[in-house]
């Protein structure tokens, strides 16, 4: 059943910038009823339905905390990432091993925190991943293999929280107009064009969201032929 955003508590990750931030004011703009911003280091907002976390999701006591103050949470916004590894072959391994720590195993610890109280408030997760997730782009190889793995435990989640209540969504933006991405020379989205895009997509009860014009349109080669996707990504 479609989430409806008005009046709902929504917990967002990677709050501060980019994405996560736009995520929030999109969501304050739907009427949301409380939204956890949380992030290594919270920043300030004037409406007061905003409540600042601090968060490290690589930090087990951390997110065991935010998951026991933000026990009303029905919508979990896992939006925290970083891009530390490019070319798998050049990395260094702490690099790769950052993107892994950040991009797999800390949304999942997320999920498992709050697993509970989103089955009990028949709640959503997003998982923001990346166009990447869908197909490596060798030059940024590392990132998208995190990625990949990232959209692998999405799956595993919907097979294991759909049956218990909570849709698990997960959302495929290309490049966006955030410090992340400021080096990749391509045509980038506006972060608040891609907030509103993904609660489209989970108002409407899209599993599958792609928030932009260029992974509408590798999403849409990835369902026809997914080794025609990698072979553009990797030409």
């Amino acid at each position: 059943m479609a989430m409806q955003l008005h009046n709902t508590i929504a917990f967002v990750t990677g709050a501060n910038r980019g994405i996560g931030r736009a995520i929030v004011t999109a969501l304050l703009a739907r009427g949301a009823k409380k939204v956890y911003a949380a992030s290594r280091t919270p920043t300030a907002y004037d409406d007061p339905r905003v409540v600042p976390v601090t968060l490290d999701i690589t930090d087990p006591a951390q997110v065991h905390a935010a998951a026991s103050s933000a026990s009303d949470t029905r919508l979990l916004v896992n939006n925290a990432g970083v891009l530390a590894s490019l070319s798998v072959l050049t990395a260094e391994p702490a690099q790769l091993q950052r993107d892994l720590d950040v991009n797999v195993h800390g949304p999942l610890a997320v999920v498992r925190a709050f697993a509970p109280q989103l089955i009990a408030n028949r709640g959503a997760i997003a998982n923001v991943l990346s166009v990447v997730a869908l197909a490596n782009m060798p030059p940024v190889g590392g990132y998208s293999a995190s990625k990949a793995a990232a959209w692998s435990i999405t799956q595993a989640l919907r097979g294991e929280l759909g049956p218990k209540g909570v849709r698990v969504h997960a959302v495929f933006p290309g490049p966006v107009e955030t410090e992340m991405s400021k080096g990749i020379d391509l045509p980038k989205t506006p972060a608040d064009e891609v907030a509103r895009a993904i609660l489209d997509g989970i108002e409407k009860d899209a599993l599958d969201i792609a928030p932009d014009p260029m992974s509408a349109e590798a999403l849409a080669v990835y369902l026809r032929d997914p080794a025609l996707l990698a072979r553009q990504f990797a030409g």
